[in-house]
């Protein structure tokens, strides 16, 4: 009556019901909680966010690991933290790269006889400056 072959055909639908739950659901949640905590990471200054209160703003200073400072409105600075911030609308580019390591061939206002910025592509085809 107690076959062996009988108690694991018992146990095969919750195998496969596990299986299917943590391809479905929990392997999801934890590669959306991995994004969400890099994308707190990389959070910097000048960056524009939405808090999950839905306030919109511009970060203005990193306080510390867990507080930022946020811009919401003109001269209306208030403090949040970090793990509030629910989506990142724009980026700011990184730092400037050291002197003369810049990216139109070194051209600085200390030194303004390196190669020049390239116009972009419509402005030189149209001979616009």
């Amino acid at each position: 009556m107690n076959d062996p072959s009988s108690v694991l055909n018992a146990y095969i639908p919750f195998v496969f019901i596990f299986a299917v739950f943590y391809f479905l659901l929990i392997r999801p949640q934890q590669k959306k909680a991995k994004e969400h905590k890099a994308m707190l990471e990389a959070l910097r200054r000048g960056d524009r966010i939405v808090t999950g209160g839905g306030v919109i703003g511009t970060i203005v200073k990193v306080v510390g690991d867990s507080e930022l400072q946020v811009e919401i409105a003109e001269n209306t600075r208030v403090r949040v933290l970090r793990a509030t911030v629910s989506e990142v609308l724009a980026k700011t580019e990184p730092a400037a790269k050291e002197e003369g390591a810049s990216d139109n061939g070194g051209a600085t206002a200390n030194n303004p006889g390196a190669a020049k910025p390239k116009r972009p592509l419509m402005s030189r085809l149209t001979g616009q400056k």
